[in-house]
């Protein structure tokens, strides 16, 4: 068996970056988590995600109440029901790793835990550079809690 060379781009034109481990498709060119902006293959474009379902790594969290297309600010907030108090979440667009329009459903790359347990939301701040900086940070530590082979 051939062994793969960390340092080869396997069939890419692309350079290998972050330290070898590549970007994620749709991510910024020096590979960093960009949290604000959707991912290319995510299939948003510029659709119209109130009402649709949020599902993350192990199950739904509720329903999309108002999603922003900003560019470099692109976020949706969740309106979470009983799974959390009937609380909001706001989550970076970085981390929406799919759109499925026919069923109306938003994938994202986090797991409940993770979600729960994010900066909590306020309508008054959602737009304040410090806090998009905070909850910008903690997503971007917590893709090292990504199990291996999770999309990046």
């Amino acid at each position: 068996m051939d062994r793969l060379d960390p340092h080869s781009t396997h069939g890419t034109t692309e350079p290998v970056l972050d330290g070898g481990q590549g970007a994620f498709a749709g991510g910024a060119p020096t590979g960093a988590f960009n949290p604000w902006s959707y991912r290319d293959e995510a299939g948003v474009a510029e659709a119209d995600l109130v009402g649709y379902k949020v599902e993350a790594t192990d199950g739904g969290i509720g329903k999309i109440d108002s999603a922003s297309h900003e560019v470099g600010g692109s976020y949706l907030v969740v309106d979470t029901g009983p799974w959390i108090f009937g609380k909001k979440v706001m989550l970076p667009a970085g981390m929406v790793n799919q759109v499925d329009h026919d069923d109306r459903k938003v994938y994202v790359d986090r797991s409940k835990d993770q979600i729960k347990a994010a900066p909590e939301y306020d309508e008054t701040s959602h737009s304040d550079p410090a806090y998009r900086d905070k909850l910008g940070g903690y997503y971007d530590e917590s893709y090292g809690n990504l199990p291996p082979g999770t999309a990046r």
